[in-house]
């Protein structure tokens, strides 16, 4: 009898709560701050593509999304802030597009068992599954990215840039110094010289900077900038007549924001990217269906198709793969943070299923494993055409130095591990 009282007494608790969103995925944005302009098409994109699943299909699997916004500014501490005040929402999967606020994460999330996923940014060493189980950074990262740029260089030179000097120009932070150790082993292996410029929060001020690049003449400069700090160091590089074509950004660096301020001048600018460009893609003719003509759009509807939009939008687009893949893994459509990141880690990329979502040759194909949270390491190079005001993508996917950086994202995890006193994970 006490059983059943108890029993009965349990479920008109739970029938008298609140009905908790299925599918919730917070979105921490920064649309005020330095940071603003870059940071709302990636809030943009990555809000509408979710609406158009809930508009277009009912949601993923027959379960409604719901959205959680929280404006962090770009700022550590309120990115923190935004975590926790949202984090017992049913949250599935974070994205913070901050590398300081990544890092402040990454231990708090593998507490709570909330998956967090840091597209080509955040900790590196995050790739090693068998240390951060609940840390992905596919497709790529930012060792991966100094790897392309170098490659992207070599490949310029005939293979050998034993003679070459290459300045790196960055965002005085954990993010602008995430590269600095693959650049000064990728120059063991290369023979280049490095010569390291740090520029302070926000990077208005580079004069210095741009005078001693103008002074020493290095053959090409990388850019690990976010922000403001982009525009000013290209119209920098145009004052004292730097060729663009030797200027190469990360891909954080690399948004319409960053060259149009130069206006023609800063044509011919590189940077990277792990994703194609522009809107000919048939899913941004149901965004604009279901999602902008229906006045849904997280934003002005007027960002589709440039760079960050769409950068938003893949990191939603695969998100939502990784929880389709979770409710195949777990037999229910109604997940769990811990179902998703096996859903995260499970995650398969093919050309056949992007074609089939509505985005052909988007991305390259990569695979997720529990070894293996980073992808492939595939990049690209894009370049700006200032008369067509577009960016063109004038190389095909390539992979980064596994050689180089394999045995340095193991040394840095294998630390972080041991700091931690972390288990390893994954059958040998």
């Amino acid at each position: 009898m006490k059983l059943k009282l108890a029993t009965a007494t349990a479920a008109a608790i739970l029938a008298a709560a609140p009905a908790m969103a299925d599918l919730v995925f917070p979105d921490l944005s920064y649309r005020t701050g330095p940071y603003a302009a870059n940071g709302i098409p990636f809030s943009d994109g990555y809000q509408d593509y979710l609406t158009l699943l809930n508009e277009r299909d009912g949601g993923i699997g027959g379960e409604k999304i719901t959205i959680n916004e929280c404006e962090t500014g770009y700022n550590t501490e309120k990115g923190v802030e935004c975590y926790e005040s949202t984090k017992g929402e049913g949250s599935l999967v974070y994205q913070p597009l901050s590398t300081g606020i990544t890092y402040q994460l990454i231990p708090k999330v593998s507490a709570d068992g909330i998956p967090m996923h840091t597209m080509g940014y955040g900790r590196t060493s995050a790739k090693n599954g068998r240390v951060f189980k609940w840390v992905f950074n596919y497709p790529a990262n930012y060792w991966d990215g100094a790897s392309h740029a170098v490659t992207h260089i070599l490949n310029e030179n005939d293979g050998d840039i034993s003679d070459k000097t290459i300045a790196l120009v960055y965002h005085n932070s954990a993010y602008g110094k995430e590269p600095i150790r693959t650049l000064e082993k990728l120059s063991e292996k290369h023979g280049y010289d490095l010569t390291l410029l740090p520029v302070d929060h926000p990077g208005q001020e580079q004069k210095s900077q741009w005078l001693q690049i103008r002074r020493e003449k290095p053959d090409y400069v990388i850019m690990w900038g976010w922000g403001v700090m982009n525009q000013v160091a290209i119209q920098e590089a145009v004052n004292i007549r730097f060729p663009m074509e030797n200027f190469i950004g990360i891909w954080w660096s690399g948004s319409e924001n960053d060259v149009k301020p130069a206006g023609k001048a800063a044509d011919g600018y590189k940077a990277l990217t792990f994703h194609n460009l522009g809107s000919d893609y048939p899913v941004y003719d149901d965004i604009q269906e279901y999602v902008v003509d229906r006045g849904k759009a997280a934003g002005a509807g007027d960002q589709i198709g440039t760079v960050l939009y769409n950068r938003g939008m893949y990191a939603a687009m695969l998100a939502t793969e990784a929880a389709k893949t979770a409710q195949e893994i777990h037999d229910t459509s109604a997940i769990t943070a811990e179902q998703m990141r096996d859903g995260m880690e499970n995650l398969e990329m093919t050309e056949e299923k992007m074609a089939a979502i509505g985005l052909p040759n988007f991305g390259p194909e990569f695979t997720v494993t529990c070894e293996n949270h980073g992808g492939n390491g595939m990049g690209a190079v894009a370049q700006w055409d200032a008369e067509a005001e577009e960016w063109s993508l004038i190389t095909d996917y390539f992979q980064s130095d596994q050689e180089i950086l394999q045995p340095l994202i193991e040394e840095d995890s294998m630390q972080y591990a041991e700091e931690n006193d972390i288990e390893l994970r994954c059958d040998e």
